[in-house]
């Protein structure tokens, strides 16, 4: 059966994507000249910053006083940090009393990216139980499904969002700890993307509220009888920014002046809702989000620039379901090769899910068309627990990366070879019933510490 559009008819288009996309036959000049606009125009402020956008959160504060919704707040103990978004706007970013809302993506396909993250608020001293929680009372975002197939609704959104976020409100009482003890932090940079924009339709139309409420109160998930909606939503790189100073003068151990990292900054956490994302005047002038660099800086790493930095990682979500070949090829072509021709990077340092398992699990690809050229992709974090000291194989899991760590691991000072044989001892140990625990499993399950 020949595939066909939404009206029926035959479907032209790209990899069913519908006829309006089609194939534009450009040559390789005409084509530079179409995306010229991207590197002289992205690199600043194009945003007129002097017009002021509608901040949702005074509308959320309206809702609150009208008696209902209830916003989780950030509260002095969660001893915030204050940082500024694009247009100039305070934003608060909880440090303590954090609540993990994992990542599918990251638990399945790079598991050292949570565990870099716990294992930092382990080595500040932070208490599991009190000043943070992981614990397996969550469910994945969904928006995979929405922003990959068009399945998904926005009131199925909403009422995950909420779900969550309720849980998240509550789970400090199975603890001893009042209602709101624990803040969300979001690992995953489309459930961040996802939930900012959710959190503004919530915000916006009362006919939503009123579908989500009833679902909720199904689900014995309202509180008084109104939904529970964040003050902030905040995803981890944020946390890992407000902590940068903290994580370069108290805990780095190793000097990494000499790598050459490039950063690549997640299209979901800084062109969704982007009046949310955190920009700094002291990290790339302002023109460019803060987080990722400000830690590499902060570390000391030489942060690199290239041409390509605003692009995609090329995962698009339809694209590597429908269109796989795309994908791995505009990764390769706008994103590792450039990388590496003009910026001779040791490293990428990405902070999103979907970018770090697209770029480092399909480098492989370009071996089969004589593109021999590849770098090693983590997650800031990741970067940053290495130059802490983390291991390599039981925190930071560079086992689990199918780009080339091994040069970067041994360019930082740390033995690869060692490093190694001493995991294979570890899973040893383990094969005996002696296991090391990241975080107690107890707490997991709703247990006490």
């Amino acid at each position: 059966m020949k595939p066909t559009d939404q009206n029926g008819s035959p479907d032209t288009g790209i990899a069913g994507h519908g006829s309006f996309f089609q194939e534009t036959n450009l040559s390789r000049e005409e084509a530079v000249r179409a995306t010229d606009w991207v590197r002289k125009h992205v690199d600043r402020r194009t945003v007129d910053l002097g017009e002021r956008m509608d901040d949702v959160r005074e509308h959320m504060y309206e809702l609150e006083k009208e008696g209902e919704i209830i916003i989780h707040r950030i509260t002095d103990e969660h001893e915030p940090m204050a940082v500024r978004t694009l247009f100039g706007w305070e934003k608060k970013v909880p440090t303590k009393q954090l609540w993990h809302h994992k990542s599918c993506g990251q638990c399945g396909n790079i598991p050292g990216y949570p565990t870099s993250l716990l294992w930092f608020m382990n080595e500040f001293g932070f208490v599991p139980g009190k000043d943070y929680l992981d614990e397996t009372d969550q469910t994945s975002c969904t928006a995979w499904n929405y922003h990959g197939s068009g399945i998904g609704n926005v009131e199925s959104l909403a009422a995950v969002f909420l779900r969550n976020f309720h849980q998240a409100y509550v789970s400090g009482k199975q603890h001893g700890h009042e209602l709101g003890h624990f803040y969300p932090l979001v690992h995953c940079g489309t459930s961040f993307g996802n939930y900012k924009e959710i959190r503004k339709y919530l915000i916006e139309s009362a006919e939503l509220r009123e579908k989500v409420t009833k679902i909720l109160g199904k689900l014995g998930r309202l509180v008084d009888g109104k939904l529970v909606i964040p003050e902030e939503i905040v995803h981890y790189s944020e946390w890992v920014h407000v902590m940068r100073n903290r994580i370069a003068s108290e805990l780095q151990k190793i000097d990494v002046s000499n790598i050459r990292a490039t950063a690549h900054v997640a299209c979901h956490y800084y062109k969704m809702v982007h009046e949310d994302a955190v920009y700094d005047p002291e990290v790339l002038g302002g023109n460019r989000t803060a987080i990722i660099t400000s830690v590499a800086q902060a570390l000391g790493a030489q942060v690199i620039d290239y041409s390509t930095w605003y692009d995609c990682c090329g995962f698009g979500f339809r694209h590597i379901i429908s269109e796989r070949e795309f994908t791995r090829s505009f990764t390769m072509d706008r994103k590792i090769r450039v990388a590496r021709e003009e910026a001779n990077a040791d490293v990428m340092l990405a902070n999103d899910t979907g970018c770090v398992t697209t770029m480092d699990k399909n480098q492989w690809i370009g071996k089969a068309h004589d593109q021999n050229f590849s770098i090693p992709i983590v997650a800031d974090v990741q970067f940053a627990a290495l130059a802490c000291g983390a291991d390599p194989f039981k925190i930071v899991q560079l086992q689990w990366h199918a780009s080339p760590c091994e040069d970067l691991v041994e360019k930082m000072g740390i033995s690869w070879s060692e490093a190694k044989k001493n995991f294979q001892e570890y899973l040893k140990e383990v094969e005996k019933g002696n296991i090391e625990y990241l975080y107690n499993p107890e707490l997991a399950y709703g247990g006490q510490a």
